[in-house]
């Protein structure tokens, strides 16, 4: 253990005596059924993208803009796994379900071809349908390199698990299933701990060195959870933080796996105390991951969402087997790994143009405005913005446009950086195959908001499904075969107006 991951220890142990647990506050969560054509409330508040960018008044034609711009991070990815839930399981109500279109960019995958080592930045440019003068699309893909199983770093693993009364039923045989899952992905030599947690808290396994896929001790620990009492979420994550700092490893990944229905029922209800300590311990490169685990009617998002943004993790929903499946199965190295820290976006546009609609957390002219955010390996940040430029008679002169990366090692923490330019008409000629599939997603997610706010027979869905429609229709004929945009259109069939 480096002198630096020490001193923190004993930092933080005095820091921890502060930290206490969190719950959201009843929401008024309504199971009861309704049918799809209905109008209603909302009860979970969807996310928009953050727009601090300088407002235009006047037309500048003079000077370059120059944008920074961030998704969440690159894993999370509950939203669109509980919209598809909600809808296909016919649970009938999108009201639980917090919508955060750049969940859905993250859910969804994006063949971009990939570096042999740093960032790879690929861009695309189209006119927008609309036919408006000085209207036009762009994507953005950086793309992290592709890492096998066998190639992965080590790691030091520390599963922190709910097991309190809330639990009982599918959640925690999910939870179970989650864990034999991540368990089956394991090399001999990753050491695992486990505390359980409910109203206090246990520590099932401490610093095991498994012994390859399915280690034994380790499937004997799984199996025996089991669901009682309350949920003191914050002495769970505390005790799990130590276990993780004690086998701190600067050649491993570390990372805490807090798996929970997402509500907390004990101590004080300050979710931000929770969201600090993850952040206090993600300064030494121990990362956070949410495992939501439930129905899309049932489960908590917005402490799980919130915690996970503050430690730098994933946040994903597991509500069936083939979840679990998907997730800790075929994508274990892009939830559990990590390829670049603390990724920074910028993008430099000729004058006179502005951001209408952006698939991402947040966009600014301002840096300190911006969160980086980091990327794992075999994965992708896509970006979809549409552009609206008041001077489009500047684009005749063929202005170029850059797109600079910055980005810290995931291990060595050392600074990086990657540029990509081209000109206006390079862009508009570029591969078009996986920008028409990123549209297609970004309006599929718009448009479920437009769903859920204002009724399935409201003219705002309407008009949100029809330009769904046309972005759908052109990713699938560069994609035929493409089973994500399958699963897009079996959703939007269910809600057609």
């Amino acid at each position: 253990m480096s002198r630096q991951v020490q001193s923190t220890i004993l930092i933080s142990a005095s820091m921890l005596l502060l930290l206490s647990a969190c719950r959201m506050s009843d929401k008024g969560y309504d199971t009861g059924a309704i049918s799809w054509g209905d109008s209603y409330d909302e009860t979970v508040e969807d996310e928009e993208p953050v727009d601090t960018a300088d407002p235009q008044d006047d037309c500048d034609d003079e000077t370059l803009v120059e944008l920074f711009i961030s998704p969440d991070d690159s894993n999370s990815m509950s939203s669109p796994v509980m919209a598809r839930d909600a809808v296909l399981a016919n649970w009938a109500s999108l009201n639980n379900v917090a919508l955060r279109t750049w969940e859905f960019m993250n859910y969804y995958g994006f063949d971009f071809e990939r570096p042999g080592d740093g960032l790879a930045i690929t861009a695309a440019l189209a006119p927008d349908p609309s036919g408006e003068e000085g209207a036009f699309i762009m994507q953005i893909g950086v793309t992290s390199p592709a890492v096998s199983k066998a190639d992965r770093d080590p790691m030091n693993l520390v599963f922190s698990l709910d097991t309190s009364g809330s639990m009982g039923g599918e959640p925690i045989s999910l939870l179970r299933e989650s864990c034999r899952a991540i368990a089956g992905q394991l090399r001999e030599g990753d050491v695992v701990s486990m505390v359980t947690w409910n109203t206090g808290q246990s520590v099932v396994l401490n610093s095991l060195a498994v012994t390859g896929p399915d280690d034994e001790d380790l499937l004997d620990a799984i199996n025996g959870l089991d669901s009682n009492g309350g949920t003191d979420l914050n002495q769970g994550l505390i005790s799990a933080y130590d276990l993780a700092m004690a086998n701190y490893d600067d050649d491993r990944i570390n990372r805490v796996i807090l798996i929970s229905d997402g509500g907390a029922n004990v101590g004080i209800t300050d979710k931000e105390l929770i969201a600090d300590h993850a952040e206090l311990e993600d300064s030494e490169g121990i990362y956070l991951m949410g495992v939501g685990v439930g129905s899309a009617g049932s489960y908590h998002d917005a402490l799980m969402d919130t915690v996970t943004d503050e430690g730098k993790g994933a946040a994903v929903f597991i509500g069936s087997t083939e979840e679990t499946v998907a997730i800790f199965t075929d994508r274990i190295i892009e939830v559990l790994d990590v390829a670049a820290r603390d990724v920074s976006v910028k993008l430099d546009l000729p004058p006179g143009f502005e951001i209408t609609r952006f698939s991402g957390e947040e966009y600014s002219t301002d840096p300190r405005e911006i969160e980086p955010q980091h990327l794992a390996p075999n994965d992708a940040m896509v970006f979809q913005q549409h552009l609206s430029s008041c001077a489009p008679e500047l684009l005749d002169e063929n202005p170029e446009v850059s797109i600079t990366v910055n980005w810290r090692d995931a291990v060595s923490f050392e600074g990086q950086s990657a540029t990509f330019s081209a000109t206006w008409s390079e862009l508009l000629e570029a591969d078009r195959r996986l920008f028409w599939k990123g549209e297609a997603i970004f309006d599929y997610a718009e448009a479920l908001k437009a769903h859920k706010a204002h009724g399935a027979s409201s003219t705002e869905f309407g008009l949100s499904y029809t330009v769904w429609e046309q972005a759908q229709a052109e990713a699938e004929a560069m994609n035929p075969a493409d089973t994500d945009l399958v699963e897009v259109r079996q959703v939007m069939s269910v809600l057609a107006p």
